[in-house]
């Protein structure tokens, strides 16, 4: 099998149990859970077959919602993300991601921490704007979306300097 296969399994794997484990569990300040496993859109290699990368994320959504609980939400999310994601990635890196040898060790701290924070930022969006579903509730959805926002890329900006290659 592949390396870049294993690792993607290892990866998939590792966030569902840390999710579904740890961080399904805290509650901070009442409301604040935030969610990891949207740095794996992050950590999704780039050529990859868009197809397989779509239905990879449906299933790491839809598992998290099987333990979460949550009707669906996380796998509508993350279907999001993964559709928006070469949108994302053209709007923060540019013409240059198009190109067969790009890397993001060619790229700034900067443009992959914006690169993860929209991310985020679609992910939550989408996620509770449906757990809401209510447009007389607008502060409420834009207060998680910003407070469980901020956590979660701390954590994943944590989590990606912590765990990815050296060479990144």
């Amino acid at each position: 099998m592949n390396s870049t296969i294993v690792l993607n399994i290892f990866r998939f794997v590792l966030l569902v149990l840390v999710q579904v484990l740890i961080f399904n569990t805290l509650n901070f300040m009442g409301f604040i859970n935030p969610m990891v496993y949207v740095v794996f859109f992050y950590w999704y290699p780039l050529k990859s077959n868009r197809a397989l990368f779509m239905l990879v994320s449906f299933l790491l959504g839809f598992i998290i919602d099987i333990f979460s609980d949550t009707l669906a939400l996380n796998a509508i999310a993350s279907l999001t993300v993964a559709y928006a994601r070469p949108v994302v990635m053209r709007f923060c890196f540019g013409v240059n991601y198009e190109f067969q040898n790009f890397s993001f060790k060619n790229t700034t701290k900067i443009q992959r921490v914006t690169f993860l924070a929209l991310l985020i930022l679609i992910h939550h969006l989408i996620f509770f704007s449906l757990e809401i579903l209510s447009i007389a509730h607008f502060l409420l959805i834009l207060k998680k979306v910003f407070a469980t926002g901020v956590v979660t890329l701390i954590l994943c900006t944590l989590f990606s300097s912590l765990f990815s290659p050296k060479s990144e």
